[in-house]
C-alpha cells in the first residue's frame, strides 16, 4: 500500500488514526476525507495538516461523485472508514441520518472500490451489534460468533453495514475486512461522549450527569491501542473476516466518572442521576482471542494509565475542547479553506 483513504478523518478514532498512520508508516500516502458534519473538528487535523504526506479532502460519503473524484485524483489502494453517525442519544432523536450515513455511506465506498480494480477496504463497526450481555454473568464475553442483536438505531445501522460489506466480499470479490471495537477514550474526543464531558463538566465545576444508576458496564479501549488493531488488520488480517478489538478494562459508568474526579482532585458531590436514556444497554464486554492468536495483537494500555494519560491531554488542551463546546471550532474550516 502507498495511498490510504481514511475517512471519518476529523472525527475521534479516525483523527487518532491518521497521526498514528503518519507516525508509523513514514513513506504511505494519507488522504483525509470527512463531511465535517458536527462531530468533524479541522482543528483536530491541523498539525497533520503541516505534514507533505497528508492532503484533507472536505466530502461525504453518501456524496457518490465527491468520493469518484477522490478516487480519480489520488491512486488510492486502500480505504479505512471510520465515517459515522455514532452518537446513540443522536440515533434516538433522528434516526433516519443515521441509516443514510452509516449504511447509504457504506455502499458509495464499496462501489467505489469495485469500480476501481476492488481497492481493499476496512469498516470500522462497533461492539455494539451484538446487543448487550447481563451484568450478573461476568463469564460471557462477545466473540465474532455472537448473533447480532442490536438495541438503538445506531447499533442497527453498524449492523447493517457489517453485513452490506461481507455481501460485496462474497458477491463481488472486493477485499474488505471488519473490526468490532469496544468504546473507545483518548485524545481528540468529542465532547459529548463519557469521558471527555465528565472532564470538561468537572473542569468548569458543572454538574456530572449519570444515567439512571451509572451501573451500566463498557469494556474501554485506549484509541491508541485500537488504532494498532486496525493497522494490523489491514496489513494482515484474513479477508472477508471479522476481528473483536476489546481492551479487557470493564468499568461501570460510574467507576468511570468517579474516576475522572479523583484524577482532577474533585469531589463526588457534582454527579448527578438523570433519567436513563431507552433501550440502554447494561454491558459491553469483547473476547479478543482472534485477533491476538492470528495477528499478535493485545491491547497495551491499562484504564489507569489510559485515563491518566486522557486527562493530562484534555488539560493540556483546553481550547480545543472549549471552542467545541462554544461552537468556534466549526468555523475553522473557512478560516483555513474560505479563500482558497
Amino acid at each position: 500500500m502507498t495511498t490510504i483513504l481514511v475517512t471519518g478523518a476529523a472525527g475521534f478514532i479516525g483523527a487518532n488514526f491518521v497521526y498514528y498512520l503518519l507516525k508509523n508508516r513514514p513513506n504511505l500516502r494519507v488522504v483525509g476525507f470527512d463531511a465535517l458534519t458536527y462531530a468533524g473538528n479541522l482543528e483536530t487535523l491541523a498539525d497533520a495538516m503541516q505534514s507533505p504526506n497528508f492532503r484533507f479532502v472536505r466530502g461525504d460519503i453518501t456524496d457518490a461523485a465527491a468520493v469518484a473524484q477522490v478516487f480519480s485524483e489520488e491512486a488510492i489502494d486502500a480505504v479505512v472508514n471510520f465515517a459515522a453517525e455514532s452518537h446513540v442519544d443522536r440515533s434516538i432523536e433522528d434516526p433516519q441520518i443515521f441509516l443514510k450515513t452509516n449504511i447509504l455511506g457504506v455502499q458509495v465506498l464499496l462501489d467505489a472500490c469495485r469500480a476501481n480494480g476492488n481497492v481493499r477496504y476496512h469498516q470500522v463497526s462497533t461492539d455494539e451489534v451484538y446487543g448487550d450481555l447481563p451484568l450478573d454473568r461476568p463469564d460471557l464475553f462477545f466473540t465474532e460468533e455472537t448473533p447480532i442483536h442490536t438495541s438503538s438505531p445506531y447499533s442497527a445501522s453498524k449492523a447493517a453495514a457489517d453485513l452490506l460489506v461481507l455481501a460485496y466480499f462474497r458477491t463481488f470479490g472486493v477485499p474488505v475486512t471488519i473490526s468490532r471495537c469496544s468504546n473507545n477514550y483518548g485524545p481528540y474526543h468529542f465532547p459529548e461522549k463519557l469521558i471527555p464531558l465528565m472532564i470538561a463538566n468537572a473542569l468548569e465545576d458543572k454538574p456530572l450527569p449519570v444515567y439512571g444508576d451509572g451501573l451500566n458496564v463498557r469494556d474501554w479501549l485506549y484509541v491508541e491501542d485500537h488504532c494498532k488493531a486496525i493497522l494490523a488488520i489491514l496489513e494482515k488480517g484474513r479477508l472477508g473476516e471479522v476481528y473483536n478489538v476489546g481492551g479487557h478494562n470493564e468499568r461501570t459508568n460510574l467507576e468511570v466518572v468517579k474516576t475522572v474526579l479523583r484524577l482532577l482532585g474533585k469531589g463526588e458531590e457534582s454527579i448527578t442521576y438523570v433519567r436513563d436514556r431507552p433501550g440502554h444497554d447494561r454491558r459491553y464486554a469483547i473476547d479478543p482471542t482472534k485477533i491476538r492468536s492470528e495477528l499478535g495483537w493485545f491491547p497495551e494500555t491499562t484504564f489507569e494509565a489510559g485515563m491518566e494519560k486522557t486527562v493530562q491531554w484534555y488539560l493540556a488542551n483546553r481550547p480545543w475542547w472549549e471552542h467545541i463546546r462554544s461552537g468556534e471550532y466549526q468555523a475553522y474550516y473557512e478560516k483555513m479553506y474560505g479563500n482558497r
